[in-house]
């Protein structure tokens, strides 16, 4: 469940937060009104909460999967959820990306898709690596919540056997279960960050050395100077 809706939010959520950046004041593809109308939506979406929003789109979850209980009906709130959530972390990851990098580029003829695909993404992935490990963090504790319509997780054993039941060993097993599931994803997401950062990014500190490379004029030749 939270697998899917992960995988989701960041198909989702990458290009809406590129987007963000792109349509931004200054951006590649300024547009002011584009970027206040898509700000918005992701600030109301996101600042909806999750139990509310899985009643809102009870009609929308039974029209994709054709029913509103069980784990595949809250895959799809978890993950409408997710994307405005994801988006604003790829937003904050873009714009640290260095714009020495994105001019040099343009200068060498490169259009907005190739500055995507090969500076800001590239060189935001020890970013969007932490975001992502943030979001599948905030989508455990949200299916927990989806345990109330029968969405099963350990959210759901808390729940119904823990609470309900007034089995309290029980509940806090699964807690202290989530605890550590919470703190091992942490941890591997900290990790690879940790080490596409000390690497410069996804290719390490080469593209940018590449890059500096290709503006330098060409160095006259020795034997024409002699």
């Amino acid at each position: 469940m939270v697998g899917w809706s992960t995988l989701v939010a960041v198909v989702g959520g990458l290009p809406l937060g590129v987007l963000l950046v792109l349509t931004d004041r200054g951006g590649l593809l300024q547009n002011t009104v584009a970027n206040k109308v898509i700000g918005q939506v992701v600030n109301i979406a996101r600042s909806m909460p999750f139990i509310i929003l899985m009643v809102a789109l009870m009609n929308f979850t039974r029209t994709i999967t054709g029913t509103t209980i069980g784990r595949e009906a809250a895959i799809v709130p978890l993950a409408i959820g997710a994307i405005p959530f994801f988006a604003r972390l790829v937003e904050t990851a873009v714009r640290e990306v260095d714009g020495g990098l994105v001019e040099a580029v343009q200068a060498m003829g490169g259009n907005t898709w190739t500055i995507v695909r090969k500076v800001l993404v590239p060189e935001s992935l020890p970013s969007l690596i932490a975001g992502t490990t943030t979001t599948i963090v905030a989508l455990i504790g949200y299916s927990a919540m989806a345990g109330t319509v029968g969405a099963g997780g350990l959210g759901d054993i808390a729940i119904r056997y823990g609470y309900q039941r007034f089995e309290t060993e029980l509940m806090w097993i699964t807690v202290a279960i989530l605890a550590v599931v919470i703190a091992l994803i942490q941890f591997a997401g900290d990790y690879a960050a940790r080490s596409l950062h000390r690497r410069g990014g996804r290719s390490g500190p080469a593209p940018k050395l590449r890059l500096l490379r290709a503006k330098e004029p060409a160095a006259p030749d020795a034997g024409k100077t002699a």
